[in-house]
This record gives C-alpha cells, sequence and structure tokens, in this order.
C-alpha cells in the first residue's frame, strides 16, 4: 500500500469535504457559527479520521476504531445536510448529490472496517 493519498475512500472523502466548503460559501452570516462550521467541520473529519486509521493501520483495533469515527462523521454530515435543505440553505439537487457522495463514502468506509486487512491492517 502507497500513501493515504492512494485510498479512494480518501479520494471521495477529500471531493465531498470541498464541495460542501464551497457551497456553504452561500449560506447567511448568521449561520456562520453554527450550521456553516459544523457541516464543514463533520466532512472534513472524515477525510482526516480516514488518514489517521491509515497511519494507525498496524494495529487493527485501532484502524477500525478510526474508521468507525470516520462513520460517525459522516452520518453527522448527512444530518447537517438534511438540516440544509430543510432551511433553503441548499437545492433538492445539490442535497441529493451530496448526500448520494456521502453514502458512496459510507459504504467505503463499510468495506474498510469490515475488511481491516485489505488495506494494510496486519
Amino acid at each position: 500500500m502507497g500513501s493515504y493519498k492512494d485510498l479512494l475512500l480518501y479520494q471521495k472523502s477529500f471531493t465531498l469535504a470541498m464541495e460542501i466548503f464551497a457551497i456553504t460559501k452561500q449560506f447567511p452570516k448568521e449561520e456562520t457559527y453554527s450550521l456553516t462550521d459544523q457541516i464543514r467541520r463533520s466532512a472534513r473529519s472524515v477525510n482526516i479520521c480516514t488518514i489517521e486509521a491509515y497511519r494507525k493501520r498496524r494495529y487493527p483495533n485501532h484502524f477500525i476504531s478510526k474508521l468507525i469515527d470516520a462513520d460517525m462523521e459522516n452520518s453527522e454530515t448527512q444530518g447537517w445536510l438534511e438540516f440544509s435543505l430543510a432551511c433553503g440553505y441548499i437545492s433538492e439537487q445539490d442535497f441529493t448529490r451530496l448526500n448520494d457522495q456521502s453514502n458512496e463514502v459510507g459504504k467505503l468506509l463499510h468495506i474498510m472496517i469490515n475488511n481491516p486487512e485489505k488495506f494494510g491492517a496486519v
């Protein structure tokens, strides 16, 4: 295994976090310290937990634990996307696109959690 950057999970979670960053630039200023910060933080945390998991792959239980943290953050991101839609800050089309990406990230996480040995955890 080369670098964490080679992981499809890393690539897709990074893309999702950056798309969320871009779309939240349009959120109202009164959401700056609540919804905007929260959704950006949780989306970025999925990616960062992936990096941390990769670095801990020598210890399978730590590897899986960090991936579970990433899964939790991904679920939180989905919750914030639902609030963003309900508040009218994103369109139904943007919600569907971002939520679908988040679901794909979730599937990748579950594959890695259930098969740590395939990702270098020994």
